[in-house]
């Protein structure tokens, strides 16, 4: 039988790998630039000198306009996942536009007209 060797037995052999050498950034710094590689550090600013006048800004980034949100504050807090074909899918989103009305509330009135009319066959 062969004998495994013992994970902890003695490490009196075992050396750490020697330092690497620090490498120099300035010798980096320079090769990036001489080869086109950009930066990832952010570009330094000058530090302003104590003039009251204000510096001109570059271009002004636009903000977005903001679209109305459909988001509503309902107190459904549980969420469904259920497998349906697109064709269901479209019914169930084009009824949630049509009336206006979030998918949690089309979901509890259809099951509500369910129950009815289970209990209308009964």
């Amino acid at each position: 039988m062969i004998e495994r060797a013992n994970p902890f037995g003695d490490l009196g052999d075992f050396t750490p790998a020697p330092a690497k050498p620090k490498a120099d950034h300035a010798v980096i710094d320079h090769v990036a630039e001489a080869h086109g590689f950009p930066s990832r550090q952010p570009a330094k600013k000058p530090v302003p000198e104590a003039s009251t006048t204000p510096q001109p800004t570059s271009a002004r980034v636009t903000e977005k306009p903001q679209l109305p949100s459909r988001r509503r504050i309902t107190g459904r807090s549980e969420q469904v996942n259920i497998k349906t074909t697109f064709a269901a899918k479209k019914r169930l989103m084009e009824i949630s536009v049509e009336r206006d009305m979030p998918l949690g509330e089309i979901l509890e009135q259809a099951l509500d007209a369910l129950e009815k009319s289970w209990v209308k066959a009964a």
